[in-house]
């Protein structure tokens, strides 16, 4: 569900010292866009930025179900998209990396 090893090399890539900062916007960000997401014209780049977002901070499987979701919409089928799917994924996602994250960036 999360890939320890981008989080770390984003951790290095920024420095200790910014790293809680950038995911407080991370997480701000992401939560605020999946509260407005909904099926319309705009899906298709939503869920790309999403995408992108989730995995420069290691969050595969919800990366991984955007990718689905631009897929279909660019496929015209964005109406099937899971969005709840995708949102439950995040909220699961964000559950894991917060409760592991002090572990491992310990080790």
């Amino acid at each position: 569900m999360i890939t320890w090893s981008q989080v770390t090399e984003l951790r290095n890539d920024v420095g200790a010292e910014d790293f809680d900062e950038v995911v407080e916007i991370f997480l701000d960000e992401v939560e605020e866009t999946l509260a407005a997401l909904a099926h319309g014209p705009r899906l298709e780049q939503v869920l790309h930025a999403l995408k992108g977002s989730a995995l420069n901070l290691g969050f595969t499987h919800f990366s991984d179900l955007c990718a689905e979701g631009e897929a279909r919409a660019a496929r015209g089928e964005g109406a099937a998209v899971d969005l709840e799917a995708i949102r439950a994924s995040y909220a699961e996602s964000k559950a894991i990396f917060l409760a592991e994250l002090p572990e491992r960036l310990a080790a």
